[in-house]
């Protein structure tokens, strides 16, 4: 593309694909002079009205003269970016610097410029103009503009909401019959709750497009049956798909015109209608080809069933690119590619659009997988596990992103947050492209429903498809900031249905109190030191022995939930001898009775060998239809009665009830919640912890905290010396003056320390600074190190520091290699570490612990994300497993804790307030009893990012 040549290079950060208000996309750019042409064929598909609302004037054409000025910017005083969808502008903006009396300017000093849009009829109304206001912000700002100014014709309602809804400060006036509006462009938490709420509709609504279309188009379906696409179209079919459905084949004789009762069609450009979804299963060679039809046809979205992609290598990635940026060139997303499909269990919907031969129950639990190979485990354990074993609990929505190429987990969530068939989300992810935009929608969509995710690929690479920014934090760091966002961890996918069982038929737990009961005492043990080591505090087993009845249970059950001195019940149950199935049936009618006079209150089983009893509690409790109810019948699939499960998926052993030919289940009385089953004691503890945590976390989410605003905090002046130093390299580590002027401007105070190249300059400082002193070597390989013998305390006259400075240089090496610092003692107390980090995947991380062997050798750190609240420092120092040496522990004295939150908070908003501060480092901070002393900091700098998470909408970009 030709450039600008006026004053910059082409900027090509500045372009983005961006989701549009109706799921569509679209790409924004900046406008060069190859785009005349463009421009005018834009400008003549306006209306005349739209031409008078940008112009105030009949304005039918754009002179050469308009062209030019339009098309030639400098992108820095003069800035013009448009959308587009394909090679066609469907909407346009600029701005022009300007300065007093409202004339152009140049120059840093003028930071204000006036700003005006222009948007095809056709496309008004789809969120282009507030895109477009999102992205010239986010440029303006970027060339030092700091204030936007419109005018605007009192009758374009439209582009004075577009300014009005942005949440930007403004004032509004009117003069000589206009509107002038000037608003200023430092984001404010009102435009920024805007943006994220315009993000998650129009990411919603994209994905909403892909699972619940009118139309679904199935190319490359082969003529006999077999095959990936006549398998699933085989699958939409015979799932019940409410839709119109095509089949697609190039290859289809001449006069054919149906596949199995399926309307069938040579191209997508032959169907004679709208195609709101391809599935997508031909040879990668030909996918760029039916992409370009679909996107001719004005197909919705993709799904990309084909391999041959980025897991295949570098050509494969490159193909990946391509495919991408094809599909966004004509507006869709894709799902893919090398996905194994998705699912829409909805009544209106019932698309099973996916190679999985049976179309699962209808439930209320989302399933995101980003292996195919994983996603059929788990449907085949939600199968079994939903159905035959704990009673009915099935799938709202099922998605397999494959290569994540497009649509990810992020997209997903916010399709989730706002669907009301999903109560629970369980997520599996062998990587997470933007950590930072994950965490957030993550505590946003926790705040309203649990979020359960296990992570594959801990430890190692992601699979070669998926392309992700590197993060420099290790993984036990990122599942800490998973945890703090209120997502619920877990290592394994039989731990990810555990718990999303849980979630999805009962309450939340009010506390960690357990009742357990049952007719076992050695299985009613086992449950009571599950719940000990899970964190939990269970109450003694309550014995019912072997000879307790149906009745027993339920009356034992009945008094456990109406005690308010729990807040959870496990029963525990061993077969009966000789009842066989009536005796199962009656104990399921008597947990499920008893369960349900006290609805509020979480009970789980824990059976041993009780399939009778497992299929009882689903048949008590069931609500979804089963086969031999109305609807089509599932095909025969998953594990037969008795089989054990393949060990390669972890599937569980048991029985799958299959339920053929049986009547349709019993309701439960309105309020009753399925009991959840398991066949150990230790899952069934491990995921009611899980859902205690959970609990807790979404009653402290109720109330985050604050922000504390401090009033000696000078950020203007700490701006001006980053800019300062920063104007010397693009990235440096500060001098140890440079660091305590920095942090000092925070509030944060360092203890001097001062060189001490021979032992008189030693002498000397010490007296500067005042007895009693240390002295410390500051080697790299010494430094923090005082158990090698690198430091010398209370040192309390000139005769022991010289003595200490001789020993040094005799044990460790010369003053050159040792680097001997002199620093007056701090009162005694707890050695700690507090580090700031900016990660490039996950951003501004505020990490602490103890310093020395906890922290280096154990690992024990404790993390938060940056902007930290008071109730996040309160909780982050309380975190980590060595906090009791901080509260008095075996006997010593109470360390300072308040003021060493304070230092966290100050340390945060630093970090928070300028992203050039990219590292800071506090070692060792000593917290005394009363008040703390910061002994070592080093701050590194580098210039920020363009863009960050507070930045306008954007598509990650086609790695």
């Amino acid at each position: 593309m030709q450039t600008s040549s006026d004053r910059h290079e082409y900027p090509a950060h500045w372009e983005a694909d961006v989701v549009l208000r109706d799921g569509g996309t679209a790409r924004i750019r900046p406008i060069t002079v190859d785009d005349a042409e463009r421009l005018v064929s834009f400008y003549e598909q306006v209306s005349d009205e739209s031409k008078y609302y940008r112009f105030f004037a009949p304005y039918p054409r754009l002179s050469a003269k308009d062209v030019h000025r339009f098309t030639h910017h400098d992108f820095v005083d003069r800035v013009g970016l448009a959308a587009a969808v394909g090679d066609d502008f469907i909407g346009t903006v600029r701005y022009d610097r300007i300065g007093a009396g409202g004339r152009p300017a140049t120059g840093a000093e003028a930071d204000e410029a006036e700003v005006a849009f222009l948007v095809q009829d056709a496309h008004q109304g789809r969120g282009v103009a507030s895109a477009l206001l999102e992205h010239i912000a986010a440029v303006a700002r970027e060339r030092g503009i700091r204030r936007f100014a419109a005018e605007v014709l009192p009758a374009n309602t439209k582009m004075i909401k577009v300014f009005t809804d942005a949440g930007y400060r403004q004032k509004r006036s009117f003069e000589d019959g206009v509107v002038r509006l000037e608003f200023d462009l430092e984001p404010t938490d009102r435009s920024l709750a805007v943006q994220y709420a315009r993000e998650q509709r129009a990411e919603a609504r994209s994905v909403q497009r892909l699972l619940a279309p009118g139309a679904v188009a199935v190319i490359g379906t082969g003529r006999a049956p077999g095959g990936v696409g006549r398998s699933i179209l085989d699958n939409i079919r015979d799932g019940g798909f409410t839709g119109r459905l095509y089949a697609v084949n190039g290859a289809l004789p001449e006069g054919r015109k149906e596949l199995d009762g399926v309307p069938a069609f040579r191209s997508v450009r032959d169907i004679d209608g709208p195609v709101d979804l391809a599935v997508v299963a031909v040879p990668a060679e030909r996918v760029p080809e039916v992409v370009a039809e679909c996107g001719e046809h004005d197909v919705q979205g993709l799904v990309v069933i084909s391999a041959g992609y980025a897991e295949s290598g570098p050509e494969g990635r490159e193909r990946q690119r391509a495919l991408v940026r094809q599909a966004r060139s004509h507006g869709m997303r894709i799902i893919g590619p090398n996905s194994f499909g998705v699912i829409n269990t909805s009544p209106e919907v019932r698309l099973n659009a996916s190679l999985a031969p049976d179309m699962p129950r209808a439930g209320r639990i989302g399933l995101f997988a980003q292996s195919g190979a994983i996603g059929v485990a788990l449907l085949s354990r939600l199968h079994r596990r939903g159905g035959g074993v704990t009673g009915v609990t099935g799938l709202s929505t099922f998605v397999s992103s494959g290569n994540r190429a497009d649509v990810s987990g992020n997209d997903v969530l916010q399709y989730w947050y706002e669907d009301a068939d999903t109560d629970v989300a369980l997520m599996y992810l062998e990587s997470i492209g933007n950590p930072r935009k994950f965490t957030r929608l993550a505590r946003r969509t926790a705040a309203a429903k649990p979020l359960v995710v296990v992570q594959g690929a801990r430890h190692g690479a992601g699979p070669r498809g998926h392309a992700v920014r590197a993060t420099q934090l290790p993984h036990a760091t990122v599942s800490a900031l998973l945890r703090q966002a209120g997502v619920i961890r877990v290592d394994t996918i039989t731990e990810l249905v555990d718990a999303g069982l849980l979630l999805a038929r009962q309450p939340l737990p009010a506390g960690p109190r357990v009742a357990i009961l049952g007719n076992s005492e050695s299985l009613g043990l086992l449950t009571y030191d599950a719940c000990l080591a899970e964190g939990l505090r269970p109450h003694p087993p309550q014995d019912l022995t072997t000879a307790a009845s149906a009745a027993d249970f339920h009356a034992a059950l009945s008094r456990a939930l109406a005690d308010d001195s729990s807040d959870a019940v496990v029963v525990t149950a061993i077969p009966s001898v000789g009842e066989g199935s009536d005796g199962d049936a009656a104990l399921a009618e008597a947990l499920r009775s008893a369960a349900a006079e006290q609805p509020t209150k979480p009970a789980l089983v824990v059976h041993v060998e009780l399939g009778g009893l497992a299929e009882a509690l689903s048949a008590a409790t069931s609500t979804a239809p089963q086969p031999g109810a109305s609807g089509p019948a599932p095909k025969t699939g998953g594990t037969r009665t008795g089989e054990r499960a393949d060990p390669r998926t972890g599937a569980d052993e048991g029985a799958e009830a299959d339920g053929k030919g049986t009547p349709g289940p019993v309701p439960p009385p309105e309020g009753a919640h399925p009991i959840p089953a398991y066949p150990a004691a230790e899952r069934a503890v491990r995921a009611l912890a899980q859902a205690v945590a959970y609990g807790q976390w979404r009653r402290d989410a109720a109330d985050p905290g604050k922000v504390p605003e401090y009033e000696d905090i000078d950020e203007r002046g700490a701006a001006a010396l980053i800019k300062g130093l920063l104007a010397r390299g693009q990235g440096l580590t500060l001098t140890t003056d440079a660091t305590c002027e920095l942090l000092a401007a925070y509030g944060v105070h360092v203890h001097r320390a001062l060189p001490a190249p021979t032992p008189d300059t030693a002498a000397a400082a010490a007296r500067t600074l005042g007895y009693p002193v240390a002295l410390k070597a500051t080697a790299p390989h010494l430094r923090h190190r005082a158990d090698l013998g690198g430091v010398r305390l209370d040192l309390a006259d000139e005769e022991q520091l010289r003595r200490a400075y001789a020993e040094l240089t005799e044990q460790f090496g010369s003053p050159e290699e040792l680097r001997p610092v002199v620093q007056r003692m701090a009162p005694r107390g707890v050695d700690t570490v507090v580090r700031a980090v900016i990660d490039p995947a996950a951003g501004a991380v505020l990490s602490f612990g103890l310093a020395g062997a906890a922290s280096q050798l154990l690992g024990d750190m404790a993390h938060r994300l940056v902007p930290v609240t008071d109730r996040d420092a309160t909780s982050l120092v309380r975190s980590i497993r060595t906090a009791p040496l901080l509260f008095g522990w075996r006997g010593s004295a109470p360390v300072d804790t308040p003021a060493l939150e304070e230092l966290m908070l100050r340390v945060s908003r630093l970090v928070h307030d300028h992203p050039e501060v990219v590292a800071v480092t506090l070692e060792p901070v000593v917290v005394a009893p009363h008040g703390i002393s910061v002994l070592g900091a080093s701050v590194r700098l580098a210039p920020p990012p363009a863009r960050d998470d507070q930045g306008p909408r954007t598509l990650p970009p086609t790695y």
